[in-house]
């Protein structure tokens, strides 16, 4: 198999057993066909984390075959993945959770948000995608919860000896005051998708639907962090405060949901998204963007 080199970097990095991983991905691959009956087709997609790639069932219906190192977040996924059973997002067709398998519908024509050049639309559009999604948690649940991602800032605090080491102290102090009193404030939590932005919402029909969930507990006021930081060609725009403000009204609007409160959670989960990619190993240019958007969300 001929493997882009960013991605066999980030499964060998990322992952403890990445590089045997990798070794025995042809083999499982052809073991996925022989158990579900399916052709695998070279992967036309963009590869980060995991093997995802076009397939085709014997009855010629055509699916997407997602394969990563077993772990915590795709096994939460899969568990996301039935309990919201295609309303709102990819359908998952079977999964083997020990194996990191997923065999998930294709979406047509499955274009990203992204086409949506209107920003504002575009905005609309991901509140609504947000709202179709959310469900309410089974009594008993396996899923991380806000409160468990927001302890990576203490881990922050270990690493630079009580500091903020690169990071602007003031922003990692107010990204953990705002954890602290959301998290205390919070309302019901509900099933979220975790990382809903741009690139994880693409057409469906006339509709669109989300992929990718990580499937975490915590209030509808979350979810908006990941799509004020994205996509990436934002922070190449001249007037990110105003798009970003705009973006606040919007969204506060479309989902009813307290302004302030969003701009809180954006701040907070922004700082802790510059320092996962910094724990991560990223380069600077990796992180400062979304400092950068934490920054505009203290001053508005």
């Amino acid at each position: 198999m001929k493997l882009p080199p960013h991605f066999t970097k980030t499964v060998t990095t990322t992952f403890t057993g990445g590089a045997e991983w990798l070794e025995k991905l042809p083999n499982l691959l052809v073991e996925c066909e022989r158990r579900w009956d399916l052709t695998v087709r070279p992967s036309t997609f963009t590869l980060s984390y995991n093997y995802v790639a076009p397939a085709t069932l014997a009855d010629g219906t055509e699916i997407v075959l997602k394969v990563g190192v077993p772990n915590r977040e795709l096994r939460t996924e899969i568990a996301a993945l039935r309990l919201y059973a295609g309303r709102g997002c990819v359908r998952l067709l079977d999964a083997d959770p020990d194996q990191g398998i997923l065999l998930l519908e294709r979406l047509h024509p499955g274009e990203m948000l992204t086409i949506v050049k209107n920003d504002d639309e575009a905005t609309r559009l991901a509140a609504l995608a947000m709202q179709t999604l959310w469900r309410p948690l089974p009594t008993e649940h396996s899923f991380p919860s806000v409160a468990d991602w927001a302890g990576g800032l203490a881990e922050l605090h270990e690493e630079f000896g009580g500091g903020a080491g690169p990071f602007e102290k003031q922003l990692v102090d107010t990204a953990v005051s705002h954890f602290t009193d959301l998290l205390a404030s919070s309302s019901e939590p509900v099933l979220l998708h975790g990382d809903l932005h741009h690139y994880n919402i693409l057409s469906a029909g006339d509709g669109w639907r989300v992929i990718d969930l990580k499937g975490v507990a915590g209030e509808p006021a979350y979810e908006v962090g990941a799509l004020l930081r994205n996509p990436f060609t934002l922070f190449d725009e001249p007037d990110l405060k105003r798009i970003t403000a705009r973006r606040l009204d919007i969204l506060a609007e479309t989902l009813g949901l307290d302004r302030e409160r969003l701009r809180q959670w954006g701040l907070a989960q922004a700082v802790l998204s510059a320092w996962w990619s910094y724990e991560d190993g990223g380069d600077p240019a990796d992180w400062e963007p979304t400092m950068r958007l934490a920054t505009i969300l203290s001053d508005l």
